[in-house]
C-alpha cells in the first residue's frame, strides 16, 4: 500500500499554547486581585473599571475562555491531526480560529471593566461579541469536521467523540442562551424573563461547565494520559459507556442550581434526579483515566507530568462526586449562596482544568521543540506549590461555607435570629478569605515557575516547525455494517451519524425541560399587582447590572424560616415576569436585596453607596463614588429601551414611552427632595455646588446623576406584592 507524506501543523498548536500561558497569568492575576479586594475593599476606591463587580466577570471569562479555552484548542489541534493521520483541513480556518478567539478575549477584557455586561454568569459578554463567538466556534467546527472527513484512519478514537460532542453542544448552548434584543451597539435585553431566563441560563451555565470545562478535557485525558504513561486506555467498553451516558445525562442537570427558588418543582426535581445519576459516568471516566496508569505508578514518583495528570483526574473525581451531592435538596439548602460553592468550583477549575493544562504544556513543548524540559525539579516544585495552593484555597472556603450556612439559620429560643445582622456572618469568615488569598498566591507562583521553565525550554530547543508524517490513504469499504461488526464499531467509522446521534442525545433533556417552561403559562403564574419598572427604575436596574451587584447580592428569597425572618416574604415566580435578564445571583457576599425596597431611607442608600462602612461597620463592600460624579445621567436611550421591552412582552404604553423623560424628572426630583431631609447632605451638596461654580464648571443637580436612578431601583425591589396579594394570583 502506497504511503502518503504530509506535515502536521505544529505552528497553530504553538500559537494556542503561548496564548494559554499568557492568559493564564493574566486571568490568575485578576483572580488574585479579586481575592485581595475581599480583604481591602477600598484598594481600588473610586476607580470604576477596577471595582470588584466589574473585575469578577473579567476573571471568570479570562480563566475559562482565554486560559482554558486556548488550552482546549491547543490540545485538540495537536491530537486530532495525529489521531486522524492528516493535517488540519484548512490552515486559513485554523488561523481565523486563533486570531478570532484572541480578538474576542481582548474585546471581553475591554468591555467588562467598562461595565458592558449582560450579567448572566459565564455569558456576560454583549451581543456583538456573542455573535463573534458563534462565528469563530463554527469556523473551529467546520475545520474539525472536514479534517475528520479527509482522515487516513478509519475509526474515530474516543477523544474525538468528546471533541464532536463539545462542538455541537457548546454551539447549541451559546446560541439559545445568548438570544437577546439589542438596544444599541453594546446594550441588549435577554429575550427570556425571570424564571424562564433563570432556567435557560443555568441550562447553559451548568453545561458550559459540562461541555467546555469537562468533555473536551476528557477527550484530552483519553489522548495525553496514555501517551504520557505509555499505556493503552484501560477499558474501551467503559469509554463507550462513559461517553454516551455522560452527554445524555449532563444536559438535564442545570435546574439543580435553582433548588428552592421560584422555578417550578417538576423542573427542580428533574434536575436533581439526573444530577444524582451523573456520578456513575463521571466516576467511570475517572476510573478509566486512573487505571490507564496501571503499571506506570513507579513513573508518577519521578515524572511531574504524570503527577499533574493524576491530581487532575482526582480533582475531577472529587468535583463530580460533590456536584451530585450538592444537587440533593437537603445539602443544597445548606450550601447554596455560600462559599462552599466557590470552593467546589475551584477544586474543578484549579485541579482538573488547571493541572491538566499544566501537564499538557509540559508534555507538548519539549516534544515540539525537540528537547528535554529545562528543569524537572522546577516542574516538580510547580506541582507541589500548586497542590498546596489548591488546598489552602479550597479548605478555608469549605469552612467559610459551613460557617455561613450555620450562622444564617441559627435561632434564639424566642424565635429571633441569633445573627440578625448579616454583617456578623461576613466578619466571622474574614480569616478564611485571607487564607484563600494565600492559596491563590501559591497557585499563581506555580504559574510563574511554569512560564520560566517553558521559556528556558524553548530557548534551548529548536524552533517549532511543522512535523513530517506519513500514512496510507484510507481505503473505502462498505457503508453498511459488515458481517460480525458491532454497532459502535460501525458508528466509529461514520462521523456524520456519530455527530447526529450525539446531537440528539444532548437535545432531549433541554427540550423536555425548557419548552414547557416557555410555553405553558401555568408554570409562571402572574400576579396582578406586579407592574413594569418605571423609566427611572429601569435605568437604575441597568446601572445595577453594569456595576456587577448581582455578583454579591441575590434577589431570591427561598421558602426557609430563616430567610423569611431575615429578608421578608419568600419570592414568587410572578414577581419576575418583567425582569430581562433575571438577577437571582448565585452567591451572598452581602444580604439578599429582593425585599430591600422601602426598608431604608433614600439617604441611607445615598450614604451606603458612597461609603458602605459609614452605614454598615465592618462591611467589605466597595464604594461607588463614580455614581456621584458631577455629570448628567445619560437618558437618551430610555425610549429605545422601553420599546425593546415592549417587543419582549413588557406592557409599556405608547404614552408611557413618550412621557418617559417627564416621568424620570418627576421621580428623580422626589428622591432629591427626600435627600434634603438630611442636614449633612444639604451642607455637602451646597459646598460642592459652590466649588463647581467657582471653577466655572457646570453643576449637575443630584437628581440628574446616576446614584439617583440606582436608588430608585433599589427602593422598588420587592414592593409589588404584600402577603395578601399572593391569594390573588391569576392563572
Amino acid at each position: 500500500m502506497e504511503m502518503q507524506q504530509f506535515y502536521y501543523d505544529n505552528k497553530i498548536v504553538k500559537k494556542f499554547l503561548y496564548a494559554t500561558i499568557v492568559f493564564g497569568v493574566v486571568g490568575m492575576l485578576v483572580g488574585l486581585l479579586v481575592a485581595v479586594l475581599y480583604l481591602f475593599p477600598g484598594l481600588t476606591d473610586g476607580i470604576s473599571w477596577l471595582s470588584y463587580g466589574r473585575l469578577r466577570p473579567l476573571h471568570t471569562n479570562a480563566v475559562i475562555f482565554a486560559f482554558i479555552g486556548n488550552a482546549i484548542f491547543a490540545g485538540v489541534y495537536y491530537s486530532l491531526q495525529r489521531l486522524l493521520k492528516t493535517r488540519m483541513f484548512s490552515d486559513v480556518l485554523s488561523s481565523i480560529n486563533f486570531w478570532g478567539w484572541q480578538l474576542i478575549i481582548v474585546a471581553a477584557a475591554v468591555t467588562l471593566p467598562l461595565g458592558y455586561t449582560t450579567s448572566k454568569e459565564y455569558a456576560e459578554l454583549e451581543w456583538p461579541i456573542d455573535i463573534a463567538i458563534a462565528l469563530i466556534w463554527v469556523v473551529f467546527g467546520i475545520n474539525m469536521i472536514m479534517t475528520i472527513l479527509r482522515r487516513r484512519e478509519r475509526h474515530l478514537y474516543v477523544a474525538i467523540w468528546f471533541y464532536i460532542a463539545t462542538f455541537v453542544t457548546v454551539a447549541v448552548l451559546h446560541i439559545f442562551n445568548s438570544l437577546a434584543l439589542p438596544v444599541s451597539g453594546l446594550k441588549s435585553y435577554s429575550v427570556y424573563a425571570g424564571v424562564q431566563d433563570a432556567l435557560v441560563q443555568w441550562w447553559y451555565g451548568h453545561n458550559a461547565v459540562a461541555f467546555f470545562l469537562t468533555t473536551p478535557f476528557l477527550g484530552l485525558m483519553y489522548y495525553f494520559i496514555p501517551k504520557a504513561a505509555n499505556r493503552p486506555v484501560y477499558s474501551y467498553r467503559l469509554s463507550i459507556i462513559h461517553f454516551w451516558s455522560l452527554i445524555f445525562l449532563y444536559i438535564w442537570a442545570g435546574p439543580h442550581h435553582l433548588l428552592y427558588t421560584a422555578l417550578p418543582d417538576w423542573a427542580q426535581n428533574l434536575g436533581v434526579v439526573f444530577s444524582v445519576m451523573l456520578i456513575a459516568p463521571s466516576w467511570g471516566g475517572m476510573i478509566n483515566g486512573l487505571l490507564t496508569l496501571r503499571g506506570a505508578w513507579d513513573k508518577v514518583r519521578t515524572e511531574p507530568i504524570l503527577k499533574f495528570f493524576v491530581v487532575a483526574i482526582t480533582g475531577y473525581g472529587m468535583a463530580t462526586f460533590e456536584g451530585p451531592m450538592l444537587s440533593l435538596k437537603n445539602v443544597n439548602a445548606i450550601a447554596h449562596f455560600t462559599d462552599w460553592i466557590v470552593a467546589h468550583v475551584h477544586v474543578g477549575a484549579l485541579a482538573w482544568n488547571g493541572f491538566m493544562t499544566f501537564g499538557l504544556i509540559y508534555w507538548l513543548i519539549p516534544r515540539m521543540t525537540k528537547t528535554n524540559l529545562y528543569s524537572v525539579k522546577l516542574a516538580n516544585f510547580h506541582f507541589w506549590v500548586g497542590t498546596l495552593g489548591i488546598i489552602l484555597y479550597a479548605l478555608p472556603l469549605y469552612v467559610a461555607g459551613f460557617t455561613q450556612a450555620q450562622m444564617w439559620k441559627q435561632f434564639n429560643p424566642d424565635g429571633s435570629l441569633v445573627y440578625g445582622n448579616f454583617l456578623e456572618t461576613v466578619t466571622a469568615i474574614m480569616p478564611m478569605y485571607a487564607m484563600r488569598a494565600v492559596g491563590g498566591t501559591l497557585y499563581l507562583i506555580g504559574m510563574f515557575v511554569l512560564v520560566y521553565n517553558i521559556v528556558m525550554t524553548i530557548r534551548q530547543g529548536q524552533s517549532i516547525e511543522d512535523e513530517l508524517a506519513e500514512a496510507p490513504e484510507l481505503q473505502r469499504i462498505a457503508a453498511h455494517r459488515l458481517k460480525g461488526e458491532k454497532f459502535h464499531t460501525w458508528l466509529e467509522r461514520k462521523p456524520i451519524q456519530l455527530t447526529v446521534l450525539a446531537t440528539v442525545a444532548i437535545l432531549i433533556g433541554g427540550i423536555i425541560q425548557i419548552i414547557p417552561t416557555l410555553v405553558v403559562k401555568s408554570n409562571i403564574p402572574t400576579i396582578s399587582s406586579v407592574k413594569p419598572y418605571t423609566p427611572l427604575e429601569l435605568e437604575g436596574r441597568d446601572l445595577y447590572i453594569r456595576e456587577g451587584c448581582v455578583g454579591c447580592h441575590s434577589q431570591m428569597i427561598r421558602p426557609f424560616r430563616s430567610e423569611v425572618e431575615r429578608y421578608g416574604e419568600y419570592s414568587k415566580s410572578g414577581e419576575y415576569v418583567y425582569d430581562h435578564p433575571f438577577l437571582w445571583g448565585s452567591k451572598r457576599t452581602g444580604p439578599d436585596l429582593f425585599r430591600v425596597g422601602g426598608k431604608y431611607s433614600d439617604n441611607w442608600h445615598f450614604n451606603h453607596m458612597w461609603d458602605p462602612q459609614s452605614t454598615s461597620s465592618g462591611s467589605i463592600m466597595p464604594g461607588y463614588k463614580w455614581l456621584y460624579d458631577n455629570k448628567p445621567m445619560d437618558y437618551t436611550s430610555i425610549e429605545d429601551k422601553m420599546r425593546t421591552m415592549v417587543k419582549l412582552g413588557v406592557p409599556y404604553t405608547d404614552q408611557e414611552i413618550a412621557n418617559a423623560k417627564q416621568s424620570i424628572a418627576k421621580q428623580s426630583e422626589q428622591i432629591e427632595k427626600n435627600l434634603t431631609n438630611d442636614p449633612d447632605f444639604v451642607k455637602s451638596y451646597e459646598e460642592s455646588k459652590k466649588n463647581a461654580l467657582a471653577k466655572g464648571e457646570r453643576f449637575v443637580p443630584m437628581k440628574d446623576r446616576e446614584i439617583t436612578a440606582l436608588i430608585a431601583y433599589l427602593q422598588r425591589l420587592g414592593t409589588d406584592i404584600k402577603i395578601k396579594d399572593v391569594a390573588q394570583v391569576q392563572k
